[in-house]
């Protein structure tokens, strides 16, 4: 096999305008290494309220405002080594930074456990005695409501201080996985139709390989997931071992289920999560084999497999674009949000927030981490497809939204529930592709956008999805007490793949393993909450696009509101109830309007 002619560059080698400066947040390692040392020190500013809550609110109040003061400036020392062991996972510096901060979490976690189960000992009817007569409680009132919810399920003070003082134990399944995935796992480079050989990364596949010749995407697919499969059975030990970890805690704690317990914890129920699974694997895959189908006919395919889902419907017709391009297309849909939230999108794309490199180390995927008191930091790798400017509105859905509610609320509130949490993200993406159709007359290009728009639909209705039906089938099983091995999980992935695809899709051994794909099985019950967020974000979209302003407004007041109400109360203050089965069902036709669109174009 010919060497690949060019070899990925080392974190070092990165331009610098492509990488996020993280000096925002501190200027040197050295001012990190000192802020470190200053927030361990300052514990006590929490802990000296332990055993006052029955003086009063106003020692509640105090203990509160100190540790949100203290969780602002961790969240800043850890911010810090995170990003930068996302940008270069291999630095053993940065691991070891990373695991430092990890360290300094689970003390503060261990010595403030004591605020909750202290707030919990108190005499029925006492906190709310205080909500009521301490008016600078009222901004924490929604953080007490789910005190005060968790109550049956909270532990002793002891218990849940030793749980606290574990977390970085427990939490090492992940940190494996990821550490695992940038670090060690190589793969073999991929030739294409010439002869050319291709670097093969994580990283670079997901962005790079499937939006390219047949040739090259099914040897890229090879490489991939045979680098990939000498990994299959420690991934399964570890994310077997997550899963374990949330039975036992729910099952600790009193919950029916682990299930329940990351339901109560992301305040929905299973009624709603189930009714997510169950109408889109059912309604949407009709409509998204009628495209596979197409796919299949379009391009004289014998078979489909998993990396042909997304192959180019017309090969001939893939623009590339920039990332100054792209940020323009983004400023130029976004407007419709108005100039605050403008100001946001085009400051992120001026002052270096975001990190485009594809380099040695660098962490798979694309996220969003708002830093208190800083700013938004997106990580993706730009590959110049138009999929990428998608994922770019996407992430930086995630930082306006991050921008606003800080903006607007303490740091309590900012973060809504983790099942709201994809829909700041996913209507930009919606709103974006609308824009680009909207201002497109040749037929080629609206068909090619539209393509672009139902792979973010594929991305988040179909892929996430399936992973959250792994899930729930998985822990099934191990509230059985069945077993969690590597052909368990990959049995039932191609089984679930199988349901989905129907016989349009060949079920390889490289689609039974698309669960080592995704960190987000190490996030307790996150991939399905995306088809929560597209399925608000469709709504809205289309809200905004009938009504104009109003709708527009509700969704600005809604960014803005953080994580001061519940993910049902939000979604309905934007105007769609989630509670109900209408607003999936319409997403769901809105897709199959889609797919009726690019089949007739062909």
């Amino acid at each position: 096999m010919p060497e690949p002619a060019q070899r990925r560059l080392t974190r070092a080698e990165v331009p610098v305008d492509m990488t996020w400066n993280l000096a925002d947040i501190f200027p040197t390692p050295e001012a990190w290494e000192a802020e470190m040392a200053a927030v361990e020190a300052d514990i006590p500013s929490v802990t000296q309220y332990k055993g006052k809550f029955a003086e009063g609110p106003s020692a509640l109040l105090a203990c509160l405002e100190a540790q949100e003061k203290l969780q602002a400036r961790f969240s800043r020392v850890m911010s810090y080594a995170s990003l930068n062991n996302s940008a270069d996972g291999s630095s053993p510096a940065n691991q070891a930074a990373t695991s430092r901060a990890g360290a300094l979490a689970a003390k503060i976690h261990a010595a403030t456990t004591f605020i909750q189960s202290e707030a919990l000992a108190l005499p029925a009817g006492i906190l709310e005695g205080y909500l009521a007569s301490e008016p600078g409680l009222a901004s924490f009132r929604h953080t007490i409501e789910r005190m005060v919810k968790e109550k049956p399920h909270t532990l002793s003070q002891e218990t849940e201080a030793a749980l606290a003082a574990l977390g970085e134990v427990l939490d090492a399944p992940s940190m494996i996985y990821r550490l695992s995935k940038v670090s060690d796992m190589t793969f073999q480079p991929a030739t294409d139709s010439k002869g050319n050989a291709h670097h093969i990364s994580p990283a670079g596949y997901e962005g790079r390989f499937r939006d390219t010749d047949q040739t090259l995407h099914h040897n890229a697919w090879a490489s991939f997931t045979k680098g990939l499969a000498a990994y299959k059975n420690t991934y399964a030990a570890t994310w077997a071992t997550t899963v374990k970890k949330n039975v036992v805690e729910a099952r600790l704690r009193g919950y029916a289920s682990a299930r329940d317990m990351i339901l109560s914890r992301q305040e929905v129920t299973p009624e709603v999560y189930n009714n997510l699974h169950d109408i889109i694997l059912k309604e949407l895959a009709p409509h998204m084999r009628r495209y596979a189908e197409l796919r299949k006919r379009v391009l004289g395919m014998d078979k489909i497999l998993y990396c042909d889902l997304e192959a180019p419907l017309d090969p001939d017709y893939t623009p590339t674009i920039t990332f100054e391009e792209a940020g323009e297309i983004l400023l130029h849909g976004l407007a419709v949000l108005g100039d605050e939230y403008l100001d946001i999108i085009r400051t992120a794309l001026k002052n270096r927030w975001i990190d485009r490199s594809d380099n040695v180390g660098k962490s798979t995927g694309a996220f969003c981490n708002t830093v208190p008191d800083v700013h938004p930091y997106v990580m993706m790798t730009w590959t110049g497809s138009m999929r990428n400017a998608f994922t770019l509105a996407h992430e930086l859905g995630h930082g306006g939204q991050g921008v606003l509610s800080h903006r607007y609320q303490r740091l309590s509130n900012t973060r809504p529930s983790m099942f709201f949490i994809e829909a700041p993200s996913t209507i930009n993406e919606i709103i974006v592709g609308t824009d680009i159709l909207a201002n497109s007359t040749d037929k080629r290009r609206r068909r090619w956008v539209i393509m672009m728009m139902l792979a973010s639909y594929h991305h988040n209705f179909v892929r996430h999805l399936i992973e959250g039906e792994l899930q729930r089938r998985i822990y099934a099983m191990a509230e059985q007490g069945r077993p969690i091995t590597e052909q368990t999980i990959s049995k039932t992935q191609g089984e679930i793949l199988s349901e989905f695809w129907g016989d349009v899709l060949e079920v390889d051994d490289g689609a039974r393993l698309t669960w080592m794909r995704q960190p987000h099985y190490y996030r307790g019950l996150y991939p399905y909450t995306y088809s929560a967020g597209l399925t608000i974000g469709t709504t809205v979209g289309q809200a905004i696009r009938q009504e104009g302003q109003p709708a527009v407004d509700r969704w600005l007041t809604v960014l803005k509101a953080g994580g001061t109400k519940g993910p049902i109360e939000l979604a309905k203050m934007a105007g769609v109830d989630m509670s109900a089965p209408d607003p999936i069902r319409k997403a769901v036709a809105f897709v199959g309007s889609l797919v009726d669109e690019v089949v007739a174009s062909f």
